[in-house]
């Protein structure tokens, strides 16, 4: 068998080019264009978005979320607030977000600070989950550490009979945060590695754009 380095994974990038005489000149209404073309091309999962974050020390973490709206300047998103990622964004609320639509040869960086919703916002998206859905998102203690497997099914048994019918209310400790950028860099694969990439810097409140090199 032919052993395959890494160094010899190669690939041309060919689907696009980027020019900002035709992009947007806000960069919300680029990526809501881009999207858009995202979701015509079929890629799988567009709103998964790594979303990175730090703690005071500097320590960063990177998880995959879904965004759920580009709304109010922002890009919104839900979660438990004691989770890993909760607990970071309350001591440190800058964070970033990267997308990648490998099938069309894209990727958006985003940069930014993060705030919470309000309370009904969050309860209204909540109260449009699926069932299982809420209860997941009831029941799992996100982040810690739990003995097994069957804990968890336990409790999501143990939740349902509690509820005998009715619907889980929101947790206090569950609801949705807003990313408002500050930064944001559209690429896009060209032949020779030469890519195209755009970056929205936020100056006061003007947008400039501007070209890097890739």
């Amino acid at each position: 068998m032919t052993k395959m380095l890494l160094t010899d994974l190669r690939k041309e990038y060919l689907f696009a080019s980027l020019d900002e005489k035709t992009a947007e000149a806000d960069p919300l209404k680029q990526f809501s264009k881009w999207f858009g073309e995202a979701v015509l091309a079929e890629v799988e999962e567009p709103n998964a978005m790594v979303l990175s974050t730090a703690d005071l020390a500097a320590n960063v973490s990177a998880r995959v979320v879904l965004l759920k709206g580009v709304e109010k300047g922002g890009f919104l998103f839900f979660t438990n607030y004691d989770s890993s990622k909760g607990i970071q964004i309350a001591a440190n609320p800058r964070a970033a977000l990267t997308f990648l639509w490998y099938a069309i040869e894209r990727q958006i960086r985003v940069e930014g600070n993060v705030l919470k919703i309000n309370r009904k916002e969050s309860e209204a998206y909540f109260n449009s989950r699926p069932a299982d859905s809420k209860l997941s998102a009831c029941i799992s203690p996100q982040s810690g550490i739990i003995p097994d497997r069957a804990f968890l099914e336990s409790m999501r048994e143990g939740l349902i009979r509690d509820l005998n019918g009715r619907s889980p209310r929101c947790p206090d400790n569950w609801g949705g945060y807003l990313l408002k950028p500050t930064r944001m860099e559209f690429w896009q694969g060209r032949a020779h590695r030469l890519h195209d990439r755009l970056q929205y810097r936020l100056a006061k409140k003007t947008w400039v754009t501007e070209r890097l090199a890739p």
